[in-house]
């Protein structure tokens, strides 16, 4: 098994505040977005997962992505993890997919304790805050 995940998706701000969500197994505000998938490029898995998670189509409005590393553990093995995201637009109504428990716009001066990890640098790099 491979020792990296590369995963992908958008930041997405609107009036001042960022959408995020929980889901899955996970107790903390993320981004939308999940693992490349074989024949996929990194916009393409950011434009997928925004899709299935929030049911949202995004723009990519800039070219050069933020990279994020971190490690996670599973089954007593440590996987390195890079997180990338890019700026963009969207259209359509969020409609959550079942997974997802929470979704919320957030206020990007008021946020919550229990983000990931990458929200923050992630924010940091687009001058958002």
């Amino acid at each position: 098994m491979n020792k990296i995940i590369i995963a992908s998706g958008p930041v997405i701000i609107k009036n001042n505040k960022v959408l995020l969500n929980i889901s899955g197994k996970d107790t903390f505000w993320k981004f939308c977005g999940g693992i490349v998938e074989e024949n996929e490029n990194l916009i393409e898995t950011a434009t997928r997962e925004a899709y299935e998670e929030m049911g949202i189509n995004i723009k990519i409005t800039n070219t050069e992505p933020f990279l994020f590393h971190t490690t996670k553990e599973k089954d007593g093995e440590i996987f390195d993890v890079v997180l990338v995201h890019f700026f963009a637009d969207f259209t359509g109504e969020i409609i959550p997919h079942k997974e997802v428990h929470e979704h919320e716009w957030l206020d990007i001066n008021n946020l919550p304790a229990n983000l990931a990890p990458n929200i923050i640098p992630t924010l940091k790099h687009f001058h958002i805050i």
